[in-house]
């Protein structure tokens, strides 16, 4: 494992040393049992990376449309007032993850209604109870169909447009429409979710916390960052060295693999003033809670944008939130335990 901060960031922008040309070992665990395509673009190298990236960017630049952050900022705002007006609300998944669905829809243009079946699946849509099953399940199925019907139409949505798409004076085939579609809604659900849970979780602990940015709505994008930092969706990648490699005095075989450690890197106390609190106005704030390198996640814009409509609607919305109930998701492995965000979160809140 790679930890700090200066050596994450460098190893991540060295894709020669680290490399991410490793179908199913980028994420950590592997995924082979989860799913049957490769995740595109995240598990190329450049130039093929910046090629493939290039094919949907302009779906995930979409989230900074003024449209779009309207009609992002009124979802959650609708959202938030069902949820006062009830009293309160279980977040995990009848909050973070009904908002990052729907909001995910005005980033791939398809209606809101489709978000409806993307809910059923769960947080995660490998391993989210039923909703999950080896290779894919329920999103492999889904995507098939969905490209099924794109195929031949005039459509302007995601699918439609990697229909289209050609790379490299070819048209893309099926198993990399695939890929782009499972690494969407693989890696842009539960990461989400997750942040959405944790700003919750530390207003509730932290009354004076929304009363601070109420003081100064213009801390509010500093806040949404700190977040990010602290709360870090992705806490590691994995890249596989092409040849045997010395990694900081670790012999690394060829083939081996090497984790870049986000998490860590974003608690750096070389890099960040007491990197265990979670300081609302942190400035400067150099995390990289979505990487760095050719590989900054796609989806960032819309991340930044949904915490911090989030953030706003919070301090306009709430007077005072409460936890009333908290369990904690724990990932098991052979050799430890550790807790990585909550499988509910009960809140109650007052206006």
């Amino acid at each position: 494992m790679i930890l700090r901060h200066g050596d994450v960031r460098a190893a991540a922008k060295d894709w020669t040393t680290y490399s991410s040309d490793a179908p199913f070992r980028v994420p950590i665990p592997s995924e082979e049992d989860m799913r049957s395509v490769r995740q595109y673009p995240i598990e190329t190298d450049p130039p093929e990376h910046t090629e493939y990236r290039k094919l949907v960017e302009p779906f995930f630049k979409r989230a900074r449309l003024p449209e779009v952050v309207e009609s992002v900022t009124g979802l959650i705002a609708e959202a938030l007032r069902e949820a006062i007006a009830a009293g309160g609300i279980e977040v995990v998944r009848d909050f973070a993850l009904p908002i990052q669905s729907r909001a995910l829809t005005y980033l791939l243009n398809v209606p809101i209604d489709e978000a409806e079946e993307w809910t059923e699946w769960g947080i995660h849509v490998f391993n989210d109870g039923d909703s999950g099953s080896e290779k894919g399940g329920v999103l492999h199925e889904y995507l098939c169909r969905r490209f099924d019907q794109a195929e031949g139409g005039s459509g302007e949505d995601f699918f439609s447009a990697l229909t289209k798409a050609t790379y490299q004076g070819r048209p893309l085939t099926r198993d990399e429409m695939l890929g782009f579609g499972n690494l969407t809604f693989a890696g842009g659900r539960d990461t989400i979710i997750h942040t959405i849970s944790c700003v919750f979780a530390h207003f509730g602990e932290n009354l004076e916390a929304l009363e601070f940015l109420r003081e100064d709505p213009k801390r509010i994008a500093l806040a949404s960052e700190e977040f990010f930092r602290i709360a870090t969706p992705l806490t590691h990648i994995g890249r596989v060295c092409p040849v045997d490699t010395d990694v900081h005095g670790e012999e690394v075989p060829a083939g081996g693999r090497v984790s870049l450690g986000w998490a860590s890197a974003n608690r750096d106390e070389t890099v960040f003033d007491q990197p265990d609190e979670v300081r609302l106005d942190r400035k400067p704030n150099p995390h990289v809670a979505f990487g760095a390198g050719a590989h900054l996640c796609l989806g960032a814009p819309h991340a930044r944008l949904v915490v911090r409509a989030l953030l706003e609607q919070l301090t306009e919305q709430v007077g005072e939130l409460e936890i009333t109930g908290a369990e904690r998701l724990v990932e098991r492995e052979a050799r430890y335990d550790r807790a990585v965000g909550y499988e509910s979160l009960d809140v109650r809140f007052s206006p």
